[in-house]
């Protein structure tokens, strides 16, 4: 099993797909703040590593909370919490 920080929901867990769960995750932390307006998103390299995922995986995650416009992309300079 994928070792996932606390904050991650019910409903988040019994999804099966792990990009479901990262972004519910990711989505958590910037609901309580952890993760601040205009604060720097791990890259996908750190979530790779941090979550034990693909890159696929990893960046679906993060180009599901860009289409929820929780984040924003900047080329060159990753993701960043809007």
């Amino acid at each position: 099993m994928i070792g996932y920080h606390s904050g991650m929901t019910t409903a988040a867990s019994s999804d099966p797909r792990l990009y479901m769960k990262l972004a519910a995750t990711l989505r958590t932390q910037i609901a309580d703040g952890t993760l601040a307006k205009g604060a720097r998103m791990p890259s996908i390299s750190v979530l790779c590593e941090e979550y034990s995922l693909s890159r696929q995986t990893a960046g679906k995650a993060l180009r599901m909370l860009e289409d929820e416009a929780l984040i924003h992309r900047v080329p060159g300079l990753g993701y960043h919490v809007t």
